[in-house]
């Protein structure tokens, strides 16, 4: 009798091969954010896991696919924290629950480093990463209109307010504080994104917002 994948019992290879394959992501995710893409070779990662690069290539057939695999990772982590299963905050609670992310990545800072590194080195056409970028800033940017849209609608945002220039002043600062923060740690981003977010409030909130 063949069992539905749910109900399968994993085998010590299944479990065995899931480990290592989180093991190398947590290791490439270090690497590339201090050496760079081009500057993390496969035999580098598989050391540090301790796997041989053939056993490595396994699980990952090539480097830009062990890129992928973090970058996927980094997108499931983010997108469970500000949402869960529950869709995206909107108004200004998506706002709240950037400060709160911004809060979270000063604990994490092999990935803000990634980020930092790969969104300098991304902006070439050629490189593996160029599509998610792009990706990233696009959903970004979408998330945040629609946020500012229904913050209008609510009625907790002024009719007047510039979406397009808000949205886009708002992922310059978090890049930006980001990039900082990796120059001077001892930096509070999300004490200073939060006085961003406090400025935007007192200019563009009404007696209705949230």
């Amino acid at each position: 009798m063949s069992f539905p994948p749910k109900y399968r019992a994993r085998s010590r290879v299944d479990i065995s091969g899931e480990e290592s394959r989180a093991k190398a992501v947590a290791v490439a995710t270090e690497l590339f954010a201090t050496s760079g893409f081009r500057g993390t070779s496969v035999a580098a990662v598989a050391a540090k896991t301790g796997l041989s690069q053939s056993g490595l290539l396994h699980h990952f057939p090539s480097k830009a696919a062990l890129l992928a695999a973090v970058l996927q990772e980094r997108d499931r982590q983010d997108g469970d924290f500000l949402s869960g299963d529950t869709d995206p905050p909107l108004g200004w609670a998506a706002f709240d629950a950037l400060t709160a992310l911004v809060a979270r990545n000063s604990t994490r800072p092999q990935l803000i480093g990634l980020f930092v590194r790969l969104a300098a080195e991304a902006t070439e056409p050629s490189h593996p990463a160029h599509a998610w970028i792009r990706e990233h800033y696009e959903g970004t940017r979408n998330w945040l209109t629609d946020a500012v849209h229904c913050g209008q609608q609510r009625g907790e945002i002024s009719p007047d307010a510039p979406a397009a220039t808000i949205v886009r002043t708002t992922i310059a600062v978090i890049d930006g504080l980001q990039q900082q923060w990796l120059l001077d740690p001892k930096m509070s981003m999300a004490a200073e994104f939060e006085a961003f977010t406090d400025t935007l409030r007192a200019r563009w909130g009404t007696s209705g917002q949230g």
